[in-house]
């Protein structure tokens, strides 16, 4: 038995652990470019969006359509970066909620069809960034370490 659990289990996370970096690298840049792109794309296209917030019964779309915007272009780029991160991953999270709620909820039939929207997979991500934080290939890591703090105590 502990010959089956070191080979499927301890061996493999040895490995792991030395590339535990590479996760949160790649799901940063993935849905932080997403995410900057399209709060780009809406901050270019205001008057549309405002309209669309409208449509989904989103209150005071004149201010929030410019916020959301801002939010997901911005944080997104941080995301990247990882830069604060889990701050705008937090923020992010709770966009994706919003979404589904007002623009995607009407769709919802089943467990099955709520957690097949790409909303919720976003969530998901950003849930777990917001968490876990940005890893060791991030802006975050270096500033705690220029200033000597270490990353699992805070």
């Amino acid at each position: 038995m502990n010959f089956i659990v070191n080979l499927l289990i301890s061996l493999p996370a040895r490995i792991a652990s030395y590339f535990s970096w590479v996760g949160p690298l790649i799901a940063r840049l993935v849905v932080g470019y997403v995410f900057m792109l399209s709060g780009w794309t809406k901050l270019n296209n205001l008057p549309v969006m405002i309209e669309r917030f409208t449509e989904w019964g989103i209150p005071a779309p004149k201010i929030l359509t410019p916020f959301v915007s801002g939010v997901e272009c911005f944080g997104g780029a941080m995301l990247i970066l990882g830069l604060i991160t889990r701050i705008p991953a937090a923020m992010l999270a709770v966009v994706m909620i919003v979404a589904i709620k007002s623009a995607k909820w009407g769709d919802v039939d089943s467990l099955e069809t709520l957690l097949g929207f790409e909303e919720a997979t976003y969530f998901a991500v950003f849930l777990w960034l917001a968490i876990a934080g940005p890893g060791a290939a991030s802006l975050d890591y270096l500033l705690l370490r220029a200033t000597g703090r270490d990353e699992r105590k805070t």
